[in-house]
């Protein structure tokens, strides 16, 4: 009787770890479910869209700035909060890495380390007008925004800054080939999100992350200097922008001051529709990479179907107002909101 109970016991805590795990992974779940759907979809409509230089040079490529971006804003979000700035910022970061790299003929990985540090410091701005001046995350970041916009404008003397011609061996950055058919570009997304997935999931800035996004006031209490890990965690959002900045700009020759417009909104939704929740405490950096691709597989699905643009940003708006609501009816479903 007694090795009977143990038995029932055993099943009924290995069921319990089960449901937890099932319903704390269900939207990376249902994000790399749609992704495969979707890929399908594409392929069977164009079987070119399945073609490795399609998928690579199209596909991959297109992901790695609004995947880099959107890894910082995991970050951000988790804690309940919101950057609207990352798309000027890259602009802003793009623009002045160009005019520092070409003014003092800094060499390609210290304009790597500019753009990094620049970008850090555009978050740490914001994360200091979010807990000094008490500013909301909304408020703070679209002021920040709007200034990035102007900054970029005025320090580029509303002229792009050419990096192909007058720095040798930036293109290579993202275009070259570390890997025979593989672009560094993805290299780096990819690298970038292990490291990040490990600083959330093994370190103390991660473990704060959640606790602040789960529960801000509590985490108070407990005596953790909540603003210092907030400005941290901005600045380490920051960081990632930087570095999509110098991607951005290696991928295409030039930093324009219109860089980055509308970005935002694109990682952001990457960021949903990979599973991390609007209110905070909950999201994965491998969720995010899969809610960028995506982004990117409809995008380049649709404009191989030939789709009229707009109709593309229709459909775009579309799967976002899905993802969110997905996001609300699981999170209901679960007892976390009523």
């Amino acid at each position: 009787m007694t090795d009977a109970v143990k038995v029932t016991e055993g099943e009924v805590k290995g069921g319990n770890r089960i449901a937890a795990f099932a319903k704390r992974e269900i939207g990376r779940v249902l994000a790399l479910a749609s992704l495969v759907v979707i890929f399908i979809f594409f392929t069977i409509m164009r079987p070119v869209f399945a073609s490795w230089e399609n998928v690579s040079g199209g596909i991959l490529m297109s992901t790695t700035v609004i995947g880099l971006m959107a890894i910082g804003t995991t970050f951000v979000i988790i804690t309940g909060g919101i950057d609207l700035s990352i798309g000027t910022a890259t602009a802003l970061v793009a623009v002045i890495v160009g005019k520092l790299v070409q003014g003092l003929n800094l060499n390609v990985w210290t304009g790597i380390i500019v753009g990094i540090v620049v970008g850090g410091l555009c978050g740490v701005i914001n994360g200091l007008l979010i807990t000094i001046l008490k500013l909301p995350p909304f408020i703070a970041t679209l002021a920040t925004m709007k200034a990035a916009q102007g900054l970029a404008l005025i320090i580029s003397d509303l002229k792009p800054v050419l990096f192909t011609t007058d720095v040798p061996g930036w293109d290579a950055i993202a275009t070259g080939n570390i890997i025979p058919g593989l672009p560094n570009g993805i290299l780096i997304l990819f690298g970038a999100a292990v490291v990040a997935s490990i600083i959330l999931n093994k370190t103390v800035i991660g473990r704060y992350t959640f606790a602040i996004g789960s529960n801000e006031a509590a985490t108070k209490l407990s005596g953790v200097k909540v603003n210092s890990w907030l400005i941290a965690i901005y600045g380490l959002g920051g960081l990632y922008v930087g570095l999509a900045a110098v991607v951005l700009t290696s991928r295409l020759g030039s930093a324009r001051p219109d860089l980055g417009l509308g970005y935002e909104l694109e990682a952001i939704a990457a960021v949903i529709i990979g599973g991390t929740s609007l209110l905070g405490g909950k999201g994965t950096i491998s969720g995010t990479i899969i809610g960028a691709l995506i982004m990117s597989v409809l995008v380049n699905g649709l404009r191989i179907l030939e789709l009229q643009q707009e109709w593309q940003y229709v459909i775009t708006g579309i799967v976002i107002v899905l993802a969110v609501w997905g996001d609300n009816v699981r999170r209901r479903r679960t007892g976390e909101i009523s």
